[in-house]
Order: structure tokens, then C-alpha cells, then sequence
């Protein structure tokens, strides 16, 4: 039987980006890195953060949500330690698997919004051998909520387009590519995929790495839409239970996916 690729294990360390094998480019300090400026809100468990710039998204990440973020961060002497964008790739990590102040401070924001957290050593990393000492300070901009379903995952909208096969799919972003993979064309791809109660089973934006396959080696819908698109090109895809585990195994029922075609081989 076709099955789906696997769920990749989420590997995260403390800081929400893996150890630097070589040090990035420094990006220099903020202006008040040696202490939160006196207008920095400041919570009961002494986290300090101030917006930089405000978002455009309405829900908070809980612990139990996973984020794609892009920051960097420094010591109170100015010193950047970490970042992900001189790496030019948002990180994506679980917001219980970080130091408790980062992961306070993700709590507070929404999607878009950009914030500086000034996080006291009792809320980062305690002293430990081998960490940065004292504050920690991040500007930390929330790109987006991997985990969380589409508004219209129970069911296709009245604009997606339906295929003769019951398939039903939506652009989300066009393509720059000018042709299409063919039935048995291995391509590389980002994918979440949700059941129709929102619940997420699978992903490689979780998983932190792009995953390729011939698409003569997947669930029919995955074959059949996959060749409707172009490279670059984001869709969502409505893949009804007949095109996808036919009620053989889990997950049941019809699956929704959002596709990123990053490239034809």
C-alpha cells in the first residue's frame, strides 16, 4: 500500500536553533541590550519584553503549539550568540522545548509581530557549564503556527477547484516554474497535513527539513495534485478518503494538506 512519508522527529536543544558549527555573521546589539528600558512591560516572573513591530495575527501560541521564528540573540556585553538570519532560515521548534523565558515570551505574541524579550538568567539558562551567563536578550519575530489548521479544514470552500476524481485544491501562493512533475517525477516538497478535525499528523515544516519523493510512491490525491502545480507554487489540497488511506488505517476520512512544491528533479 502507498503510504505518505513519516513524520520527521523534531530535534530542538535548548535554544530554539541547533549548535553553531561555524559563528554567523554578528549582527550588532540593540541600544538598550544592558538593560529593559523603563516603558519594557515586565511579567510576575520578571520577563521584560517590548513590541518592535505589531502583528497582524489575532491567536497566541500556547505550550503546546509549535513556531517558526526567526531571531537572534545577545548578552548583556552586546555580544550576539546565536540567530537564525544570518543561517537565512526561520527556525521551527515545540514552545515547551525552549528556556522557560523564551518560551513566556512567544506566549505573549501573535503572528507578524516582532519583540524584544529581556529574559533574567533565573528564566534562561540558570548558570549552566557551557551557556551564555546572566540576561539573555532576543528580538524574536513570530512568522507563523505551523501546527495549527487551516479555518477551512473540515471542508473545501465554495472558490477550490475540483478534479474529475473528487480531488479538490486551492492556490495559496503561484508558482514560478513554467511545467508541471509528471506521474512518476520525484519532486521535493514542504507539506502539513490535518484531519478534518484540525488535528495535524504530519509535517516537514515541523520536521525542519523538505522531503522528496517519486510521486508514483505516494497516496493517489498526493500523485494526482502534486502534477497540478508548479515549482514554487503553495496549495492546499482536499484529498477525500477514496484517494487517500480508503479506511484501511490512520488517519481516516478525508486529509488536508498544504504543499509547498519547492522542486521538479
Amino acid at each position: 500500500m502507498r503510504i505518505l512519508v513519516p513524520l520527521f522527529a523534531i530535534a530542538v536543544g535548548t535554544l530554539p536553533a541547533s549548535a553553531q558549527t561555524t559563528p554567523p555573521p554578528a549582527i550588532p546589539a540593540p541600544a538598550n541590550v544592558a538593560a529593559a528600558p523603563a516603558d519594557a512591560t515586565k511579567t510576575a516572573s520578571g520577563l521584560a519584553t517590548a513590541v518592535l513591530t505589531p502583528g497582524t495575527g489575532k491567536d497566541h501560541p500556547t505550550k503546546e503549539d509549535i513556531v517558526t521564528i526567526d531571531y537572534t540573540g545577545w548578552t548583556t556585553d552586546g555580544k550576539m550568540f546565536d540567530s537564525s538570519i544570518p543561517r537565512g532560515k526561520p527556525s521551527t521548534f515545540p514552545v515547551n522545548r525552549v528556556i522557560p523565558g523564551f518560551s513566556e515570551g512567544l506566549q505573549l505574541m501573535v503572528i507578524g509581530e516582532k519583540r524584544r524579550l529581556w529574559i533574567p538568567e533565573a528564566l534562561a539558562y540558570k548558570g549552566a557549564q557551557g551557556k551564555p551567563k546572566g540576561m539573555l536578550v532576543f528580538d524574536v519575530q513570530l512568522i507563523e503556527l505551523p501546527n495549527r489548521a487551516p479555518s477551512d479544514v473540515k471542508a473545501p470552500p465554495a472558490d477550490a477547484k475540483k478534479t474529475a476524481s473528487g480531488l479538490a485544491y486551492k492556490v495559496l501562493r503561484e508558482g514560478t516554474g513554467g511545467r508541471h512533475p509528471k506521474g512518476s517525477t520525484q519532486v521535493t516538497v514542504h507539506y502539513t497535513g490535518w484531519t478534518t478535525d484540525g488535528k495535524m499528523f504530519d509535517s516537514s515544516v515541523v520536521g525542519g527539513q523538505p522531503t522528496t519523493f517519486p510521486l508514483d510512491g505516494v497516496i493517489p490525491g498526493w500523485t494526482e495534485g502534486l502534477q497540478l502545480m508548479f515549482e514554487g507554487e503553495k496549495a492546499r489540497f482536499w484529498i477525500p478518503e477514496s484517494l487517500a488511506y480508503k479506511g484501511a488505517r490512520a488517519p481516516y476520512g478525508m486529509l488536508v494538506f498544504d504543499v509547498e512544491l519547492i522542486k521538479i528533479q
